[in-house]
């Protein structure tokens, strides 16, 4: 009773079974892989969160007044004066961007008497 097309049938709806079954197993694998994803995302969201708390706490004014004064000595700070307060055009130029000839010729004349900042010399 059972001719050739209704094997063939069978085994087509056997094969879509077994690829149906086949491509649910890989879409919970791909669920479970998001899932982890997802909670290590979470995870450092939160530890963000954190470090950006305590950089809030760690630059309050007040504590860094408290350690500038506590290590005045070893720091050596002073307060930056108006004079010392200068443009970007006003700066000299870099080594870097002269000529060759000419860095060779800074290289070797030291620069004392240059102050940066403001720290006391």
């Amino acid at each position: 009773m059972l001719r050739t097309i209704d094997f063939v049938i069978i085994g087509f709806m056997a094969a879509a079974a077994v690829l149906t079954f086949q491509i649910k197993y890989q879409a919970e694998e791909q669920l479970e892989e998001i899932k982890h994803l997802e909670a290590e995302i979470r995870l450092e969201k939160n530890t963000i969160d954190l470090l950006k708390a305590d950089w809030s706490l760690l630059i309050q004014p007040g504590r860094l007044q408290a350690l500038v004064e506590r290590h005045q000595d070893e720091l050596g700070l002073e307060i930056t004066e108006a004079h010392q307060i200068v443009r970007p055009q006003e700066l000299p130029a870099r080594i870097m961007d002269l000529p060759e000839r000419a860095q060779e010729m800074m290289a070797e004349v030291p620069d004392s008497t240059t102050i940066t900042g403001s720290v006391g010399q």
